[in-house]
């Protein structure tokens, strides 16, 4: 496995979670560049001591860097269990809520951080945040139809934001669930209190608002890992 010394903060967060999984367990992974390190450190692991594990991905591209790396790939209608999942997070509050989605699988994402029994988010100092929405929108996935009536109830509750466009500006953003998202912005507004709100609300299929599911958040520095425990 990568020398201890030569790591960036990314891949020692990421080894650190990888030596966590054990023989025979059902592993969730992420999608992203932890999640992708986290992916070769666990394929590592599994060619060198035989662990004999399953893996379920959050992301077609995730599924994909797995099954080049060599591990066992299976379809989440398969499962009844999930052990571990792991995954990064664009933002962490100091009580373990984080903010996710500026990826196009936040439905996944949810739930297998839900399903999982033990849930660990992989972040270095940057995603450290005192108030979900201090650094980024946060995504309301919604159903296609419905963006417009969903925007217009947000705006209701205090929100305010846009239809999220795809990378080259000219076409909406559609997820791999095949929604549309709303990047939103709230003023003041407790998370929980955010959360329950979007819960909702008609229309909205998802929101990036991880309460309560984080077992514990990891965080990568230059020469250790700090552990954060629910």
């Amino acid at each position: 496995m990568t020398a201890q010394k030569s790591m960036n903060p990314k891949q020692r967060v990421a080894v650190h979670a990888a030596n966590l999984v054990e023989v025979d367990m059902v592993v969730g992974l992420g999608t992203g560049s932890t999640a992708n390190l986290f992916i070769e450190a666990l394929a590592e692991r599994n060619r060198d001591e035989q662990l004999n594990l399953t893996v379920v991905s959050s992301s077609a591209i995730s599924a994909v860097k797995a099954e080049q790396a060599g591990l066992n790939v299976t379809a989440i209608d398969t499962l009844n269990h999930i052990d571990m999942y792991v995954d990064g997070a664009d933002e962490v509050t100091p009580d373990l809520t984080l903010l996710k989605g500026r990826g196009q699988d936040l439905v996944r994402e949810k739930l297998l951080a839900s399903a999982a029994d033990q849930f660990y988010v992989l972040v270095d100092e940057g995603k450290l945040v005192e108030q979900i929405g201090d650094k980024f929108p946060i995504p309301v996935e919604v159903m296609p139809e419905a963006w417009k009536l969903v925007l217009g109830e947000l705006k209701k509750q205090g929100g305010h934001g846009e239809l999220r466009l795809n990378a080259g500006g000219d076409n909406v953003a559609v997820t791999a669930h095949g929604s549309l998202v709303l990047d939103m912005h709230f003023e003041h507004v407790d998370s929980l209190e955010l959360t329950m709100m979007l819960d909702t609300i008609p229309g909205v299929v998802e929101h990036g608002i991880f309460s309560e599911l984080a077992t514990a958040v990891f965080i990568g520095g230059e020469q250790e890992v700090e552990e954060h425990w629910r």
